[in-house]
């Protein structure tokens, strides 16, 4: 068989096939870094109260995929609250409008003062900040999640910026009881900017914090720029 035949490619369409082989590859590489999902952004909060009190900056994770913060800021002191009958600690929550069901992860704080989150891992959970309220008693509860991780995909709380105001939070507790709590509002925060009273400051009724990651990932810190923060209230109350 000779090369006159057409069956066997000749130098330039070996040059061609290379040629196209390597835009191939980089056409891969490009999908693999890129093709990732991005989660749901609410608009950015551009509208502060000028009393507040200055925000503790998060610490920027060091995990190298992208995730939740070491920790948003925590408040500066903890607040004395309004005086309230004790409610049971949290076991899980569910979100039906963004499809999320998880147990509760207990969370303290990390040594340089910031919010513990959950470990990333392929089965992703949710986390209480136990040094605040628990949900249901007077004053705002927090509730931690992961938005994404290179490794494991979109976290469980991937869709938060997606809820809108009216959707439900169930918390289910300890004694079998469920607090139920309606979103008000979803805003996004610079992490540089966090709005510690906003999210830590004592309120007059039940409230409900929930915190992810969201804006643009800063692969130079491997993190996050912002905070997605749904902000919830206690709307009522009722056996599991």
């Amino acid at each position: 068989m000779s090369e006159q035949d057409g069956r066997r490619p000749n130098t330039r369409r070996w040059i061609a096939l290379a040629a196209g082989l390597a835009l191939v590859a980089v056409l891969a590489v490009v999908v693999a870094v890129t093709g990732q999902r991005q989660a749901p952004q609410p608009a950015a909060a551009t509208e502060r109260s000028t009393s507040a009190t200055p925000a503790t900056p998060a610490t920027p994770s060091t995990s190298g995929t992208p995730s939740t913060p070491a920790g948003p800021a925590a408040p500066e002191t903890p607040a004395a609250e309004p005086a309230a009958e004790a409610v049971a600690e949290p076991v899980s929550v569910r979100v039906p409008a963004i499809g999320v069901t998880s147990d509760l992860l207990r969370l303290g704080l990390n040594d340089d003062g910031t919010v513990e989150v959950p470990p990333l891992g392929p089965d992703d959970q949710a986390g209480w900040y136990e040094r605040g309220p628990a949900p249901g008693a007077v004053g705002p509860a927090v509730l931690l999640g992961h938005v994404d991780s290179a490794e494991h995909g979109p976290g469980i709380f991937f869709d938060l910026g997606a809820l809108q105001p009216g959707d439900e939070v169930e918390v289910t507790r300890a004694d079998g009881t469920v607090a139920v709590f309606a979103v008000d509002r979803v805003e996004r925060h610079p992490k540089d900017d966090f709005p510690t009273l906003e999210v830590y400051g004592n309120t007059e009724d039940a409230q409900l914090r929930l915190i992810t990651c969201g804006g643009d990932f800063d692969s130079s810190a491997r993190s996050y720029e912002d905070n997605v923060i749904a902000f919830a209230t206690l709307v009522g109350t009722r056996p599991a």
